[in-house]
């Protein structure tokens, strides 16, 4: 009896040690994980009225202002219009009465100081919900490894770069390829998708079906105008890795973590914009909420 008791308390004793070195070890390792700095989007211009949901707050978009990209959803009311640009160098337009939920945006730390501004700072996926409205895209040239999708509520659009336009309406989605490398799949049943050509556009139906055909010539004009803003607004700001003790934040950033992870995770540094254009200037580079007048010979 003597002997199984001893037996039971040393075999205790030895779980309590094997647990007591794992929590140590666990809390070691919780300690010493880094996370990827939180990816930032800049408000390059706002014409009429426009907010953002963080998840917590709903803010009105001004100029200027800087928030955590992932988990939002931004929406532009009737007859108004904004631009901004996300950490990545991507660029974007936003049409009247536009929702975009911004489902993914996850940035890898990158070197602060950059020369070369037409390419992407570091890796980077992105993946959102356009629920209905219009997009003008206009991005870096995305380095290997980086993933760029936009879904509606009809297709499924995967982004190499470039410039491109994409419309959702109760007729379904409408992708226009001013330049670059775009991919289309429509519904769950299109594994492969499709690849637009320069100068092509996809009318993605309700139901999943694709038509490919030449962007009609009475639409490039305004297409293109849409793009020319997104990338306009590239101009207004870069972006700057810094380390977390030395980074100055802005009123309107709104954390210098990402509240979503874990609550024993350390950023590696943060993301934070510099804005290009002084203070006072406003970036001309608004147009008509509606069609972009067009002018006569």
């Amino acid at each position: 009896m003597h002997t199984a008791i001893s037996h039971r308390l040393h075999l205790q004793g030895l779980i309590c040690a094997l647990l007591a070195a794992f929590l140590v070890v666990s809390s070691a390792s919780a300690q010493g994980r880094k996370k990827n700095p939180s990816s930032k989007v800049y408000i390059a211009d706002v014409e009429g009225s426009a907010q953002i949901d963080t998840g917590e707050t709903i803010n009105d978009l001004t100029k200027r202002s800087v928030y955590t990209a992932q988990g939002t959803v931004i929406e532009t009311k009737e007859s108004s219009t904004n631009s901004m640009v996300w950490s990545n160098g991507t660029g974007i337009y936003f049409d009247p009465a536009t929702r975009l939920e911004v489902r993914k945006f996850i940035q890898e730390p990158f070197t602060p100081n950059r020369n070369d501004m037409e390419v992407e700072p570091s890796i980077s996926n992105t993946e959102t919900f356009l629920t209905r409205g219009l997009i003008g895209l206009c991005t870096s040239k995305l380095v290997a490894g980086s993933t760029m999708k936009y879904n509606t509520p009809h297709a499924s659009i995967r982004i190499k770069g470039g410039k491109s336009v994409i419309e959702v309406t109760d007729k379904g989605t409408t992708v226009s390829l001013i330049e670059g490398d775009v991919t289309v799949r429509g519904g769950e049943l299109d594994t492969g998708g499709q690849t637009l050509k320069q100068g092509q556009q996809a009318l993605i139906s309700p139901s999943g079906s694709i038509q490919i055909q030449d962007i009609p010539q009475n639409q490039t004009s305004t297409l293109d105008d849409k793009v020319t803003i997104a990338c306009m607004a590239r101009k207004t700001v870069y972006f700057e890795a810094k380390e977390k003790k030395d980074s100055v934040f802005q009123e309107t950033d709104i954390t210098a973590f990402d509240e979503t992870g874990a609550g024993d995770e350390e950023e590696d540094g943060v993301i934070v914009a510099i804005p290009v254009t002084p203070n006072g200037t406003d970036p001309v580079i608004t147009v008509s909420p509606a069609v972009v007048p067009r002018t006569t010979p």
